[in-house]
């Protein structure tokens, strides 16, 4: 189970209320939620591995370099991602969390934690459960290698099973052809524009009749005589896109050949370091979620003291 820990913390941020708080007054709900979120998962899929997955840039250069509206519209001031005041001080607090309790947690320096995910799930030997609430993430599913998203549109406790007979459920194309889709009908929430007048009906209608983003290209480049999909307006609108197009698939493919370290994922059945754990409870008003969470993960009682 690979987990996109930012996905899962801004949404355990805005379900929790910041209410919840640390004994001395400071919010805790984004850290409380995790663990919740994270004990709900182990007990309710039972992976034999689980790794939070780190968004160590979460605005690559290379990525910006190519599409320069890449997540521009969540830029702060100060140049970094625009985040709730009482959220990011709660972020460190998760990682020296997950260092205690012995849960692997793996960035890698210049990516997103999309492409660590993708990264994971590319050179696993088995079956791969990948939790997100970003859809960019259903390119990786793969119904041959086991690969699947568990999508958290609805919340941890209505998860989607998204395998590739689900997208195309959903989106009318081939399993695996999320990236050229997305690519096409753009996507607001990244900076992503589209091939302006081009939308998910047409994406598809394209992307079925010649394969993917390549073929339509090409389709485009040869055609004389227009018809559907390929119609004299779609072609126009292709042809206007065409430094976009060359642009945004290296902006919307998750990489999957990172030179990442060996990473097990063993599921901890005790923490890594139950004193410094036990005083992270103490200070942080994280007993009850800990409590869960070992519970989940079959820790001796009284483990946390």
């Amino acid at each position: 189970m690979l987990l996109d820990a930012a996905s899962l913390y801004f949404r355990a941020f805005y379900g929790v209320p910041t209410s919840v708080t640390t004994p001395d007054g400071r919010p805790i709900n984004a850290v409380r939620g995790f663990l919740d979120m994270t004990a709900r998962l182990v007990a309710t899929q039972a992976p034999d591995r689980l790794v939070a997955c780190w968004d160590d840039d979460w605005r690559p250069a290379f990525r910006v370099e190519a599409l320069p509206s890449y997540k521009a519209h969540r830029l702060s001031s100060d140049g970094g991602e625009e985040t709730p005041d009482e959220l990011g001080p709660q972020v460190p607090v998760l990682v020296e969390v997950l260092a205690a309790a012995g849960l692997a947690r793996v960035g890698a320096p210049g990516y997103e934690a999309d492409d660590v995910i993708g990264t994971l799930a590319t050179r696993a030997r088995g079956p791969v459960d990948v939790v997100t609430g970003d859809r960019d993430l259903f390119q990786l599913v793969d119904d041959a290698r086991g690969v699947r998203v568990l999508y958290t549109a609805r919340g941890i406790s209505d998860l989607e099973f998204v395998d590739e007979a689900a997208v195309t459920a959903r989106y009318g194309i081939p399993g695996r052809a999320y990236a050229d889709f997305a690519v096409l009908r753009g996507d607001p929430s990244d900076g992503l524009p589209g091939v302006a007048g081009v939308g998910a009906k047409t994406a598809a209608a394209l992307i079925n009749e010649f394969g993917d983003l390549a073929g339509i290209r090409a389709a485009a480049a040869r055609t004389v005589v227009p018809k559907p999909p390929l119609t004299t307006a779609v072609l126009k609108k292709l042809h206007a896109a065409s430094d976009y197009l060359d642009a945004a698939p290296v902006v919307v493919a998750v990489v999957t050949g990172l030179d990442l370290p060996a990473v097990e994922g063993t599921l901890p059945r005790a923490p890594a370091d139950p004193g410094a754990l036990a005083a992270l409870a103490e200070a942080h008003g994280l007993q009850s979620s800990l409590s869960r969470l070992g519970a989940a993960l079959g820790w001796p009682d009284g483990v946390l003291g």
